[in-house]
């Protein structure tokens, strides 16, 4: 094995020490084992550490951009590059991170797509009819549930998934969630949430593992973000009409909507776990979206 690709075994084992979501821990694989091949000539070793210079990942962004990627993807590929590059320098590997002198590609913004309030409140009540009625699932409850909290409380699926029991502060209605980067933060929940938790843990069987997860499997394991996922793309599907609609389109659902009702966006940042104020000013673009629409429909002269 070269050294290289001794190193992004231990940058990729860290990650996994530090609980990295299943998800991430692919990209990141994924991504550097790209790397690496680009770099890995037949017959020949990949160049060590400190000899990549900032002409060297130019010319692997050039190969991306040839192969037809995306500038989206190429952003993140040069992200996961940059990350390892970062753990590099951290341990001493490098003497200086070459790769900060890259330049990252400009993307477009895309506003996301957001259903309004009215279509998530009429899908998330045909769950709790439907799942028992005609749809036959397993555990209406906990389906129920699932969507309650993605969209009253604007988490991410793998964030969803890592709840457990002793997260919840049943009594003030506060959740502790862990984000990106293990980075925690207290999230409330409504009345309608606390209805659905309610009616799901009377009705759930006991776990067959002691972790403490909130949300079991059918063998009574910790239901994993891959397995919620699935979950809300069933009934995006089977209810909506609507295979566009994602777990994130509830997160996004969640911070559109605080936003219309008048809360600011520092608040929304801190609800969502957002480190960095721009990630959540996308919403903002998202409401003016709607105003010009409604603009263009009811003024006379639009």
């Amino acid at each position: 094995m070269s050294e290289l690709a001794e190193h992004i075994e231990r940058f990729l084992e860290q990650l996994r020490r530090e609980n990295a979501s299943p998800h991430t821990l692919r990209n990141y694989s994924s991504d550097l084992a790209q790397f690496l091949a680009y770099f890995t000539p037949p017959g020949e070793q990949p160049p060590s550490p400190p000899e990549f210079t900032h002409l060297s990942f130019r010319e692997w962004m050039g190969a991306l951009h040839q192969e037809g990627l995306s500038p989206v993807s190429v952003r993140r590929k040069l992200a996961s590059v940059r990350a390892f590059f970062k753990f590099l320098h951290k341990g001493g590997f490098i003497t200086v991170n070459t790769a900060l002198r890259v330049r990252t590609p400009r993307a477009p913004k895309l506003i996301p797509s957001v259903p309004t309030a009215e279509q998530t409140n009429n899908l998330i009540d045909q769950v709790a009819s439907e799942a028992e009625g005609k749809l036959a699932r397993p555990f209406p409850a906990r389906d129920r549930c699932i969507f309650e909290l993605i969209y009253g409380c604007g988490l991410r699926i793998s964030e969803l998934a890592g709840l457990n029991l002793s997260d919840f502060d049943f009594s003030e209605r506060w959740i502790r969630v862990r984000g990106k980067g293990r980075k925690e933060r207290q999230v409330p929940y409504g009345s309608k949430a606390a209805e659905a938790l309610e009616r799901y843990l009377a009705l759930r069987e006991p776990a067959s593992t002691e972790d403490g997860a909130l949300f079991l499997n059918y063998r009574g394991g910790r239901l994993t973000d891959r397995g919620a996922r699935g979950i809300v793309k069933f009934y995006a599907r089977f209810i909506a009409a609507d295979p566009s609609l994602h777990p994130h389109s509830f997160r996004h659902a969640y911070a559109t909507h605080l936003l219309a009702d008048g809360a600011d966006l520092r608040s929304i940042q801190e609800l969502l776990g957002h480190a960095s104020l721009s990630t959540t000013q996308k919403y903002t673009q998202v409401s003016l979206a709607d105003l010009v629409a409604v603009y263009d429909k009811a003024h006379p002269k639009a």
